[in-house]
């Protein structure tokens, strides 16, 4: 599995935007609600799931959406699926670890 990821920090904190790599670039409408999984935001460079996983590991602050994305974190001890919102049929989860 490949991901996209784009790591910044943020109030001095690591933070992590990641999403299954096949949604980089897509438009998810439910309703009144439009989130795009732009470039700008997640599209830094592609890794593989084991460096996904450090990355996971690591950040104190993450943005995630998609299937995969979402399921690796939820399986790491990251979130829980309580947390997880459904936008369209695609996971979304915000997780802050400070």
């Amino acid at each position: 599995m490949k991901f996209s990821v784009r790591v910044s920090e943020y109030q001095k904190q690591a933070m992590l935007n990641i999403c299954d790599v096949e949604l980089l670039g897509e438009k998810i409408v439910q309703d009144e609600l439009t989130m795009h999984i732009s470039e700008s935001y997640y599209g830094e460079r592609i890794v593989e799931s084991e460096e996904a996983r450090s990355l996971l590991k690591d950040a104190s602050i993450i943005n995630m959406v998609g299937k995969d994305t979402v399921s690796m974190a939820v399986d790491l001890g990251i979130g829980s699926e309580n947390g997880v919102k459904i936008i369209s049929g695609v996971p979304f989860l915000i997780v802050f670890n400070i």
